[in-house]
């Protein structure tokens, strides 16, 4: 390699040699590489120079590859080709481990963030990147592999998805509420107390009125009510003790079972819904999207405690 070095100029001289080669005129070569033809001519005389030959014959209004220079340049274009596509594979392969999971705030904040350290334990050689947003973003528009959505796959012909939890709702408040103002042990009872109302700016959410008929009672807010736009700000007023509100079991479990939250009211809704893993039919997932995907649903799996195997509904 010390000879080769010493025997060409640059690796720029020979870039700029297989573009006047393939062109065979110095001015569209230094129109494609950004230069001038000025730095084009004295490039090529450069190299002729080092290599001792001529490489080009100068007509009138061109250039022609000698038969050296010809021979010379099938060599450069084969080398050059090889190393780009060699180099382009090794940007791939590290673009490959980088793998986007679009969701929303709630899921990212309270379903993936706890479990963010088993993720790079279990997963140690992917990169993942957690994008949110307030809506469901295209997959396919925003080249992103894998999303979280919430509700009837059917709707979505254009993605495969994974059953990830079902949507099962119940009323949650924090120990410092009910010791402050009782226990409600029935939907009815609930009535009586503050609740705390998730208004979400464009995903379709259950409300306290479904909520309620679904436990076979008729009831609308009336009086000051406490609305917040963010389920994530809303857990937190929850925590705080500011009311009770509905609690997606998939993002309050490990909250409820460590005691910070408490099912009250005695009702669970179990939509016939879900949250699911998707991602676009109309490309392949690459390797390391196949195991985040893998690992979503078995996570969730886990936490359902059903012990089976992914349940990927194909539409």
């Amino acid at each position: 390699m010390d000879g080769l070095r010493r025997l060409l100029p640059s690796a720029t001289h020979l870039i700029i040699f297989e573009a006047a080669g393939r062109h065979e005129n110095f001015t569209r070569a230094a129109s494609e590489l950004g230069l001038s033809q000025a730095a084009v001519s004295y490039a090529i005389r450069a190299l002729e120079e080092q290599m001792g030959v001529t490489l080009f014959k100068r007509l009138h209004r061109s250039v022609e590859l000698t038969e050296v220079g010809a021979r010379f340049h099938g060599d450069v274009s084969a080398g050059l080709a090889r190393i780009q596509k060699s180099a382009e594979d090794i940007r791939a392969k590290n673009r490959m481990q980088n793998v986007t999971l679009a969701a929303s705030t709630a899921f990212a904040s309270m379903w993936m963030l706890p479990r963010l350290a088993k993720l790079r334990q279990d997963l140690p050689d992917v990169d993942l990147r957690i994008q949110t947003s307030v809506r469901d973003l295209d997959l396919e528009e925003e080249g992103i592999p894998l999303g979280i959505r919430g509700g009837d796959p059917s709707q979505w012909p254009r993605y495969h998805a994974a059953e990830l939890a079902p949507e099962v709702i119940n009323a949650v408040a924090s120990p410092a509420f009910i010791e402050a103002h009782g226990f409600p042990e029935t939907p009815a009872d609930l009535t009586r107390y503050r609740l705390i109302d998730l208004e979400e700016p464009v995903r379709r959410a259950c409300d306290w009125p479904e909520w309620f008929e679904s436990a076979g009672l008729s009831w609308q807010p009336r009086g000051k009510r406490l609305a917040i736009n963010d389920y994530v700000l809303v857990i937190q007023a929850v925590l705080a003790g500011d009311g009770i509100a509905l609690g997606w079991q998939h993002l309050t479990d490990r909250q409820t079972r460590s005691g910070l939250l408490v099912p009250v009211g005695n009702h669970v809704l179990r939509t016939g819904l879900a949250f699911y893993v998707v991602w676009p039919r109309s490309r392949e997932l690459s390797a390391p999207a196949r195991r985040v995907r893998d690992w979503l649903i078995a996570e969730g799996q886990a936490e359902a405690g059903d012990g089976q195997g992914p349940a990927v509904q194909a539409l």
